[in-house]
């Protein structure tokens, strides 16, 4: 499985993680606010994913620059467009638990570097026969 879709999986999980948490705490409200703060994050973290892994008809790094590019200007806008969703649709929301969501799975993230930083140490032993 690679990086990207274990970084995914594990936002969509604590995401879960954080909604039976806040649901436990403070009620149904809580929980699926909590879990909606996360989808806010994990949806457009997946459609920025799928634009720097998915083929690309000319090959080479402005292709890849230009998928970034666009990848990262549609999660900015599915963010806000998610956000704006969820404040009008939503009539039973609790604030809180809904920002944690969404933080907590923007914090994976930074995991997703970690493991990555982790998977370089380990090839690099493997390379040196250590």
């Amino acid at each position: 499985m690679s990086l990207i879709s274990r970084v995914l999986l594990a936002q969509l999980g604590l995401s879960v993680v954080f909604a039976v948490l806040f649901w436990g705490v403070s009620g149904r409200v809580a929980g699926y606010s909590a879990l909606l703060g996360g989808l806010t994050c994990v949806i457009p973290n997946a459609f920025l994913a799928l634009r720097l892994v998915v083929p690309r008809r000319e090959p080479g790094a402005g292709a890849l620059v230009r998928a970034a590019y666009i990848g990262e200007l549609g999660k900015l806008a599915l963010t806000v467009i998610m956000f704006s969703v969820v404040f009008t649709l939503v009539q039973a929301l609790a604030v809180w638990p809904l920002f944690a969501g969404f933080i907590g799975a923007q914090l994976v993230t930074f995991a997703g570097f970690l493991m990555r930083d982790k998977e370089v140490q380990v090839e690099k032993r493997t390379e040196n026969g250590d």
